[in-house]
């Protein structure tokens, strides 16, 4: 597995902005602040912390994103949504929010929070239909909005007075948007707290149109790399399994499940690959990017489980029990995957399936 162990590919020299951002990830010990903080540092191009997607460095984009995943998996999940909303904005052909901005993207639906839109009123007018589209408010509770409370800005969707689900643009820092309490108990992840938010006359932007959000290839591009990042939570375990297999008079049962366990990353780390070639070469159709996003997420998904069962399985209590990197890690990457809705996104690439199945 080329990288396997967060060494950049020979192709894929490390930025400034990244070295400052995988020093965070390695010291941080799942603490945001420091992540947060170098992210507010990295002042520089929009896609100077990584290549957008779908302009010939994909590959290279992902695997930045592993290598965060493999220092630190609290660091991958405060940098992947960030990253995913600078290309977005970059899609849109907006420009990213103030230097030093640290981004979140809220797209989650909930029974009972419901996140309304509405047009400005423009100057001297009291209706707020009246307004035009560069100007929008935002009334309501939006869920699971990771790190709402900390995060300068962020992308989320709401409802129009039309029914239509659009993205906006908010800043959090405005009085009209309010962190509610939630009682976030997470061993995982423990200081990614995802809860509500209220929106109360907050001001925002749209970006794109009606239903663009969702009918993007982009929005399976970013998928993409949320797996990329899982894949990279996995490898200092992969390094656990194959060192004990190696040791001498390790039992068979430790052998075989680090055997196993490499292939189903290999092959995982190889979909990704084949995937960022897609994502970079001809734009593929709305069922095409699905088909491709889904395989690819549920490959991935498939290979954390099998890697964090073989760790509790060969590894053992004592494991998890004693080595609170380890540990920690198990807990953040056990919930980061938990993302993944196993039946129903394989219901959903049913549905963006050509006729006569896979072809060589």
């Amino acid at each position: 597995m080329d990288g396997e162990r967060g060494e950049p590919h020979p192709r894929h020299a490390v930025r400034p902005a990244q070295q400052s951002y995988l020093e965070a990830a390695a010291s941080c010990s799942g603490r945001v602040g420091p992540l947060l903080a170098a992210l507010e540092g990295a002042r520089g191009a929009a896609d100077e912390l990584a290549p957008f997607p779908g302009e010939g460095r994909t590959a290279e984009r992902f695997a930045f994103l592993q290598r965060v995943a493999a220092e630190d998996v609290t660091a991958a999940r405060v940098l992947e949504p960030h990253l995913d909303a600078l290309a977005i904005l970059h899609e849109a052909g907006m420009d990213a929010p103030r230097p030093g901005s640290t981004l979140g993207v809220f797209a989650a639906e909930a029974p009972g929070s419901v996140l309304r839109a509405t047009p400005a009123p423009r100057a001297g007018t009291a209706a707020a239909g009246d307004g035009g589209t560069d100007a929008w408010v935002l009334d309501g509770v939006k869920p699971w909005c990771s790190l709402g409370a900390r995060l300068t800005d962020a992308l989320v969707t709401a409802t129009t007075e039309g029914g239509d689900r659009r993205m906006f643009l908010v800043s959090l820092r405005q009085p009209g948007v309010t962190a509610e309490d939630t009682a976030w108990v997470a061993r995982g992840l423990a200081e990614v707290q995802s809860g509500p938010l209220r929106f109360d006359g907050a001001t925002a932007r749209p970006v794109g149109g009606p239903g663009w959000y969702l009918d993007r290839p982009g929005f399976r591009w970013g998928a993409v790399g949320v797996a990329a990042a899982w894949w990279g939570g996995c490898l200092p375990f992969a390094d656990a399994l194959i060192a004990k297999a190696k040791r001498a008079g390790a039992n068979q049962l430790a052998a075989s499940r680090a055997g196993r366990v490499y292939r189903m990353l290999d092959a995982a780390r190889a979909h990704l690959a084949c995937a960022a070639a897609v994502i970079d070469g001809q734009e593929p159709s709305n069922d095409d990017a699905a088909a491709i996003a889904h395989a690819v997420r549920g490959t991935v998904a498939d290979a954390v489980v099998e890697t964090l069962a073989a760790v509790r399985d060969v590894l053992g209590p004592a494991a998890l029990a004693f080595d609170e990197s380890l540990a920690r890690r198990y807990a953040d990457l056990d919930l980061y995957v938990s993302q993944y809705h196993r039946g129903a996104d394989d219901l959903s690439l049913a549905t963006h399936l050509p006729d006569g199945g896979p072809r060589w």
